[in-house]
């Protein structure tokens, strides 16, 4: 198959064409050349009219919820909604029935990818069944191609344990992913404590939740000189912290949820269930203390946190309905409407370079005689998720309806072309 991209501009910083405006082409999944191509006939052409085009997108922290939850969602919806968010590559949480604790189950999601537009990586388990109290078999599931290691919406709350997790994965170099809740504190709450859970009239979850799990697990990486990945960010105290131990020089980076840079906990007076997150959306303040820390670097990636919930999980009362929601096909449009200042090349190491540095993943610069993944961006166009366009088996999605800046155009991988 032969693919023409025509007057696109590359946004890759490790491409010797970044910034160009030019053709690309594409023949059996390989860049063939770059340049003016007008006089080649292509299998598909593609008028990108000032459209972006980086290296495939990855998201780092998905829940598609098979096996064992396949009524909320399977892993071909989420390779569907991940595509039409412009990802090339997904990681895939541990979160499942039964829990990704082993190869075996590790080979299944792995498998599922293989030679798709999006291609799966699994997160294995840090412990067996995400109980928090035995270390799972994650030397094994490294040898099946597990990426990485967190106990998803379930962070490990002994800090013996993470210890021994973040000893253990040295000897094979991997990462630890941790989303930074100590759950003894506030264990009942349902947002951010402060006047508006106040107001509200709902149980809080305070900031010093996340902020003290983000202190203990930074001793314990300094302790053991391995490498840590804090997703779902949502504090600004948090930003100083992980800020001040990267200047020290501890391997550790960050990711921020979209939701969590577009909404504060003002937003949340109509009950709206979709905006029920963990860690939970704060205040105006800890919102642009992210949304600055985007901009100057200190976190590395966007991270969805998809977290599809079935009809009777999420319309239902605030107290009962479950946590999370979907996020794949309106991250990048979000990035865009609320940090409208970034170049595209930011965009690029945002949601895609950063993190293949992070977990070890193919760096495919946009030249020629490399592998043609990648994902073309139109940043003047808008992105509206509907109930007709949403991709997801689930709609639990705090955007629905909501005009964002940005446009995903199309992606290309394992010589697939995505519109």
């Amino acid at each position: 198959m032969t693919i023409l991209l025509k007057q696109v501009t590359i946004a890759d910083p490790q491409s010797k064409h970044n910034g160009l405006t030019t053709d690309i082409f594409i023949e059996n999944g390989v860049i063939v050349s770059i340049g003016s191509n007008s006089s080649q006939i292509a299998d598909h052409t593609l008028e990108c009219n000032g459209a972006h085009v980086s290296s495939g997108w990855v998201d780092v922290f998905s829940n598609f919820c098979d096996p064992g939850f396949e009524f909320k969602e399977t892993l071909q919806s989420g390779i569907a909604a991940a595509s039409a968010g412009g990802y090339t590559r997904v990681l895939v949480m541990a979160d499942t029935k039964p829990v990704t604790d082993n190869k075996a189950q590790v080979a299944y999601i792995h498998a599922a990818g293989n030679q798709t537009s999006v291609s799966l990586h699994p997160i294995g388990a840090i412990t067996k069944k995400m109980e928090g109290q035995s270390l799972a078999e994650m030397y094994d599931m490294r040898a099946s191609h597990a990426i990485a290691f967190s106990d998803g919406m379930h962070p490990v709350q002994s800090p013996g344990v993470f210890l021994k997790a973040l000893q253990y994965v040295k000897a094979f170099d991997g990462i630890l992913i941790q989303i930074p809740i100590d759950k003894t504190i506030a264990a009942n709450g349902l947002m951010h404590e402060g006047i508006v859970s106040t107001q509200m009239g709902l149980p809080g979850l305070p900031a010093v939740a996340e902020e003290l799990m983000v202190k203990r697990d930074i001793d314990l990486l300094r302790y053991t000189g391995s490498k840590l990945h804090i997703t779902g960010v949502s504090s600004a105290t948090t930003i100083e912290l992980i800020r001040a131990a990267k200047k020290e020089g501890l391997a550790i980076t960050c990711s921020v949820t979209p939701t969590h840079l577009f909404y504060c906990d003002e937003d949340m007076t109509s009950y709206n269930t979709n905006l029920k997150v963990i860690p939970p959306v704060r205040t105006k303040e800890d919102r642009e203390a992210l949304r600055a820390a985007v901009v100057d670097g200190t976190i590395d990636c966007i991270a969805s946190h998809h977290a599809p919930q079935d009809w009777d999980h999420k319309v239902c009362e605030f107290e009962y309905a479950e946590f999370g929601n979907i996020g794949l096909q309106t991250t990048y449009a979000t990035l865009e409407h609320t940090v409208p200042g970034l170049t595209a090349a930011q965009i690029s190491n945002l949601l895609s370079g950063n993190a293949r540095k992070i977990f070890g993943l193919p760096e495919v610069a946009i030249q020629e005689g490399q592998a043609a993944e990648l994902t073309i961006f139109n940043r003047t166009q808008t992105t509206t998720l509907t109930s007709k366009n949403n991709k997801s088996k689930s709609s639990n999605s705090a955007f629905m309806d909501i005009t964002l800046n940005g446009a995903v155009v199309a992606t290309v991988h394992n010589n697939q072309l995505s519109q």
